[in-house]
């Protein structure tokens, strides 16, 4: 009886966790332009000093660093209509980058700065920030990419730069990238299905092409399957990459709330699901799909 009562002065004791992460979401599809929140409040972090703090618009001065800084945030937050050349399906940065790239545990721009240059094995090279940004174009979005020298480039590369501000070189900072999750789960696409049907359908659409924004040419939820969508290159497309991003980010708002198999379960769900090709490869490989089932 004494251990009960000790432990229920605890539970009242204890401050209550809330799942959120330290910014509010958009308040409504209507308002919203993206994926990107609306008015971005501080809110009280879980664990004080444990989490990166990128620094508020507001802060950046009136020159022309901080101008192409803001150029930066809005092909960051609108891809499809900042940079048409080159973006090539409904996706926005922010689609995957939560919270204009802010994010933690939703590969937050502060977290990816410092790391780079770095080697990776998607292609066997040392890439620099800027390569990186290439990959993306060409995988998550869909698309081109951009030249190195190009203005998109040096616009997201500032805003990245900016938002990872009093961060040194090479510092692995707690978030970055995506959450933890075990590697020894068979995952199921019938228990994937019911998981996405539940908890997914009502963002992303039963179809998996998810819902325009108010101006019908925007998307208020990203596509996770089909034409609209990444492509089979993305890193997303990998089960255990998308199941360690759900698990940390969705549903939206509600991060953390899935078990780490029905987080596998509705990655794999996902991934099954048809989508432009890796343009690494040709049209064979994509029909020998339909009899791999990969």
């Amino acid at each position: 009886m004494k251990s009960l009562a000790l432990l229920a002065a605890m539970m009242i004791a204890s401050p209550a966790i809330a799942r959120d992460w330290p910014y509010n979401q958009r308040p409504s599809a209507a308002m919203a332009l993206t994926d990107a929140p609306g008015t971005l409040e501080a809110e009280t972090l879980r664990r004080p000093g444990t989490r990166f703090v990128p620094p508020e618009l507001d802060e950046l001065p009136g020159n022309a660093w901080g101008e192409l800084v803001r150029e930066g945030r809005q092909i960051f937050v609108d891809t499809k209509l900042r940079a048409p050349r080159y973006a090539g399906n409904g996706l926005n940065c922010a689609s995957c980058h939560l919270g204009e790239g802010r994010k933690p545990d939703a590969a937050p721009m502060w977290g990816a700065w410092p790391m780079y240059p770095t080697y990776r094995g998607k292609n066997d090279d040392v890439n620099t920030f800027q390569m990186r940004i290439q990959d993306c174009f060409r995988f998550s979005l869909n698309g081109l990419m951009p030249a190195l020298q190009s203005r998109e480039i040096q616009a997201i590369s500032a805003y990245s730069q900016w938002l990872a501000r009093g961060v040194p070189s090479g510092t692995r900072l707690p978030g970055r990238g995506f959450v933890q999750i075990k590697r020894d789960i068979e995952p199921s696409p019938d228990r994937g299905r019911v998981v996405y049907d539940m908890k997914c359908a009502v963002c992303h659409g039963a179809d998996g092409q998810g819902v325009k924004a108010a101006d019908q040419v925007r998307y208020q939820f990203p596509p996770v399957w089909g034409p609209q969508s990444f492509n089979r290159g993305a890193g997303i497309y990998t089960v255990r990459t998308a199941a360690a991003y759900i698990k940390g980010n969705m549903p939206l708002g509600r991060g953390m709330s899935l078990a780490d198999q029905e987080a596998y379960d509705v990655a794999l769900y996902i991934r099954l699901k048809k989508r432009p090709i890796d343009p690494r490869k040709s049209w064979i490989s994509d029909f020998s799909r339909g009899f791999t089932g990969l």
